[in-house]
């Protein structure tokens, strides 16, 4: 039982949900919002279409439960009458009115194949979207082709290259092999070169100082005054 300062503070709404809202699964649905806010109140079909609704709960979450309500996942609502009723106290907790057995079943079957269908549809999208890639992967495979076709072309020219570079290898081989001998020519002349300039830098300095010393000894020889 709701105390008194609760019950002051609560709203209460009767709805008329018309629509494609029967055997969609859409009892479930506000069963599911309802208790998801914290709302108390029940559902049922009626024998028109359509679904009633007894919903009561602070302001702000009936507001947002009528604007959630109309867009369910399965079905479609196309209009919503909304009454203001009494609170009734009594009612704590959200729950689904089932009809007659008969009904309930016929409103399974019917949400199950809605379920079905939906799945059918989406699937028949992405069939859809099968083929397309499908054929995309048709434009790549040729485009493939084509690249391979060019790809012998470069390959054919790659071979050309590939000779000239080994006539341009042995080219730059054999005149490094005559640079290397006229090299070694050019340096055992330089050295026979240095090994003379050598020679002769050791006779030369012999000479001269042979030449000092015979010129200190004219020297000694001279009288002192």
């Amino acid at each position: 039982m709701y105390n008194s300062k609760r019950v002051a503070d609560l709203e209460a709404r009767l709805l008329k949900v018309i629509g494609k809202v029967q055997r969609v699964g859409f009892r479930r649905y506000a069963l599911d919002l309802a208790q998801e806010l914290g709302l108390a109140g029940h559902v049922k079909n009626l024998p028109d279409g359509s679904v009633q609704i007894f919903v009561q709960g602070g302001k702000e979450k009936l507001l947002k439960f009528l604007e959630l309500l109309k867009s369910p996942p399965l079905g479609k609502v196309r209009k919503v009458k909304v009454e203001e009723v009494p609170v009734d106290p009594n009612i704590k907790e959200f729950r689904i009115i089932y009809g007659e057995l008969g009904e309930e079943l016929q409103e399974g079957f019917g949400a199950m194949q809605t379920v079905f269908m939906a799945y059918w549809d989406e699937f028949r999208d992405y069939r859809e979207e099968f083929r397309s890639f499908r054929d995309e992967f048709r434009d790549y495979r040729n485009e493939f082709r084509s690249f391979r076709d060019e790809f012998r072309d470069y390959r054919e020219e790659f071979g050309s290259f590939r000779d000239e570079f080994r006539e341009f290898a042995k080219r730059t081989d054999e005149n490094f092999k005559l640079i290397m001998e006229k090299y070694g020519e050019i340096s055992e002349k330089l050295t026979m070169i240095l090994e003379t300039l050598i020679k002769e830098s050791n006779e030369t300095r012999k000479m001269l100082n042979e030449s000092m010393k015979a010129l200190r000894e004219a020297l000694d020889r001279l009288p002192k005054r």
